[in-house]
């Protein structure tokens, strides 16, 4: 079909109804066998409640719905989830109940058992709106007389039937290799799933074969077409003129192709600072709805594959934006005044002409940090920048404000950085955004982008406290908060490792109260990785409001500085769809919206300043524009952005993991010293050799004594010798495979190392202190 049921209920509303030809228009199905397909499709959304048909032929959605939007996940033991899109529990699908449903597929969920206290809902999958996979990595099989192709994703609970003329593709000796298969018709009733072979793929190519195949497993291979536009040219009326400015620009990014980063200056201000942040001005050259538009919306997001990048926007757009030192470019600019205190005291925010005075790199940072205090000479490196050491002094202080102040809301600073490995390219640096995870990084002087992360985000709280206090839609950025029982393990992690942290009645510390007491551990950042796998990821919500009423003057508006708090991002709109958006908001408000209430009217607000919404008693946006406005942040667009993220993430993991198990096939048959990551009832994980890589050794493998796990301590003790293995503990092993593809190392103990610590013949388990409260 050229149409899923998400795409169909998209144009169905509650109160106004459909005409089933009216929607074959709308979804451009002109041939009588698409046509057909819809009509199918009609009777049976009909049939199960989906939708409603009057005795006309008219299309609605029903006003209230047993029916549960949800994205199914599966793990590789079979068991299936539907995660709510409303945030609500997740829904257990037994795998009679998936109706030929896969990992990833947007669901329609009818719970059939109620939750406990200890039990999820149950439920069955009634409806599948849209699929997640088009195309697959598999490897093929022949069983019997049919030829099958196996999904390496053992979360893809199928096999796919393949022409018999695709048994070319069988494994053979001479090339080791995979394939990649599409998908030509899924599952249904006793029939399985149909496709054909696009392509074989090796599994030693290089890098570049790896990248391809990491981008196949991700479903990113196929980028859509770009137009050759750079978009309008911005208005030359109106703008600030910043271009005597000596601003900075922070470039982590060494690849040519990399996404173009925002402009920063800062100066000295009452003992704190004023800040300037220069966004390259994309919203201005996008027309809502055009060609251009969809590219980038399709895209949704920039692809950082190590040693080479696939951009958001189009060459043309990537070029006509890009800052460059002692050029004049078109910019979104926002004025920060920063108290002593961090605290974010007034703003204002404006379309400028700026001028870039200079390019800071890595290099530069690092010769900085290792120059002596009182040395008079300056470093060749550094000679290029001389004039702007005491700006990036100032900067730094600056950073340190705005940090303190963060952590001191609550936020969550883990030092988790990258293994700076030469393969890992551009994905060595920081994200400038800040955004990525639950938590903020920890500051690194020696990289560009740790400078601009609490930058950007101080211009993203503010740009959310203007939006708010005017009442604009936008696309925010949130989290759920941490699952406490997954917290209350962490915690008793870090008391069998005798670190001094307390559990109330509870048994659920605080993030913030974990990380102060792994401040000082030697184990710091096992304990801290624990953590981060505790913190539930940042996703993307569509905030809105009401422009066509008057701001109401009691808003709040203070700088939102709670780390729960949702964001609204515009400081990265050439690497993320989202903040683009958010950047049209402001272009809208900058640009087109009434500053005054008629035209007789000569004093005009200045609308992008902290406050103005106390002076604003008339609408800003007319009902039609208000109209457009609200539409760029429809709940379609959000769970197509959503999903990207997720895939850019998980391509962004992968290609970590396949690089650094690539580092581990040089160490096969070696003997080398690694730290104890995880503990599980089956074996440890190690991390070994400069790439961090982790490894698995098996408890089947420890066959000097019988093992027993003990989950409260996190450690594994031998019944006899009462050797242990804990988390954080030294141990010598020996690489013995490596599979780069499933980034599966297996790895056996040479020696106890010091890891050998010998438990007391008490089996008694470690005392958790609680607390009276």
């Amino acid at each position: 079909m050229k149409f899923t049921v998400a795409d169909l209920l998209d144009q169905l509303s509650t109160d106004h109804s459909s005409e089933p030809d009216q929607l074959a228009k709308i979804l451009r199905l002109s041939n009588k066998t698409d046509k057909a397909s819809l009509d199918l499709a009609i009777t049976s959304l009909v049939k199960i409640g989906v939708i409603q048909q009057s005795s006309e032929g008219g299309l609605t959605r029903p006003q209230v719905s047993e029916l549960i939007d949800a994205r199914l996940r599966c793990s590789s033991k079979g068991f299936c989830f539907a995660i709510r899109d409303d945030g609500g529990e997740d829904i257990y699908i037994r795998d009679h109940q998936l109706n030929h449903a896969w990992n990833g597929d947007r669901v329609l969920v009818r719970v059939t058992r109620e939750g406990g206290r200890r039990r999820s809902p149950e439920g069955g999958v009634q409806c599948i709106l849209e699929r997640a996979t088009q195309s697959l990595l598999a490897q093929v099989e022949q069983q019997s007389e049919q030829l099958l192709a196996s999904p390496l994703d053992d979360r893809v609970l199928a096999g796919i039937e393949l022409p018999p003329e695709d048994s070319k593709h069988l494994p053979g000796d001479e090339v080791s290799s995979v394939v990649e298969v599409r998908i030509d018709r899924y599952p249904v009733a006793q029939h399985l799933a149909a496709g054909h072979i696009v392509r074989s793929l090796p599994l030693n190519g290089g890098p570049a074969a790896d990248r391809d195949l990491l981008l196949t497993k991700a479903g990113l291979q196929d980028r859509p077409a770009a137009p050759r536009s750079s978009g309008k040219t911005p208005a030359t009326k109106g703008r600030v003129d910043l271009t005597a400015q000596p601003s900075l620009l922070l470039k982590g990014w060494r690849q040519e192709d990399a996404p173009g980063l925002p402009a920063v200056h800062v100066e000295a201000k009452d003992g704190g600072c004023r800040l300037w942040v220069h966004v390259p001005s994309v919203g201005e050259r996008i027309g809502t709805g055009s060609s251009l538009d969809a590219c980038l919306r399709d895209r949704g997001e920039a692809l950082c594959l190590g040693e080479i990048w696939q951009p958001l926007l189009t060459p043309a757009l990537n070029k006509a934006t890009t800052f460059s030192s002692g050029s004049e470019a078109d910019a979104i600019s926002v004025r920060l005044d920063i108290a002593a205190g961090g605290e974010v005291t007034d703003w204002e925010f404006m379309l400028s002409s700026v001028r870039p005075a200079a390019a800071v790199n890595a290099d530069q940072l690092i010769a900085l940090a290792e120059r002596k205090p009182k040395a008079r000479s300056i470093p060749a490196v550094l000679k290029p920048i001389k004039d702007q050491l005491g700006q990036l002094e100032t900067l730094r202080f600056c950073c340190t404000l705005l940090l303190d102040q963060e952590r001191s809301c609550g936020a969550v600073q883990l030092d988790l950085c990258p293994p700076q490995l030469e393969a890992l390219g551009d994905l060595r640096s920081a994200d400038p955004s800040g955004l990525r995870h639950r938590w903020i990084d920890a500051f690194n002087p020696m990289d560009p982008h740790s400078f601009l992360q609490p930058l950007l985000r101080a211009a993203d709280r503010a740009w959310t406290a203007q939006r708010h206090a005017l009442q604009l839609p936008g696309i925010t950025i949130e989290a759920d908060e941490p699952d406490g029982s997954v917290m209350t393990d962490v915690a008793k992690t870090a008391i069998a490792l005798d670190l001094p942290l307390e559990l109330d009645d509870d048994g659920c510390p605080s993030a913030s109260e974990l990380i102060q007491a792994f401040q000082d551990s030697n184990h710091r950042r096992v304990l801290e990785q624990q953590l981060s796998h505790a913190l539930p990821p940042l996703s993307l919500v569509a905030s809105t409001e009401t422009t066509s009423a008057s701001a109401d003057s009691d808003v709040e508006e203070a700088v939102p500085t709670s780390p729960n708090t949702p964001l609204t991002p515009w400081t990265c709109a050439t690497q993320h769809y989202a903040h683009l958006v958010n950047q049209l908001l402001i272009v809208a408000l900058l640009s087109d919206a009434k500053d005054r209430p008629t035209v007789r009217h000569k004093t005009r607000l200045k609308l992008g300043l902290k406050g103005v919404g106390t002076d604003l008693t008339w609408p800003l946006f007319t009902a039609s524009q208000d109209e457009k406005l609200n539409g760029l942040v429809n709940d379609r667009t959000l769970q197509r952005l959503n999903t990207r993220r997720r895939q850019v993430l998980e391509l962004e993991k992968d290609l970590l993991s396949m690089i650094q198990a690539r580092s581990a096939q040089l160490l096969i048959g070696q003997q080398v010293e690694g730290l104890i990551s995880g503990v599980q009832s089956y074996g440890f994980f190690v991390e070994v050799g400069e790439s961090r890589v982790e490894g698995l050794v098996h408890v089947s493998s420890l066959n000097d004594d019988w093992y027993e796990y003990r989950s409260r301590q996190n450690r594994l003790v031998g019944r006899k010798n009462r050797q242990t293995y804990q988390l954080g503990d030294s141990v010598q092993v020996r690489v013995i495979n490596v599979d780069a593809l499933r980034n599966q190392i297996d790895l056996e103990v040479i020696s106890q190392g010091s890891a050998g610590s010998t438990e007391p013949k008490s089996s008694e388990s470690l005392p958790v202190a609680l607390s009276e409260r």
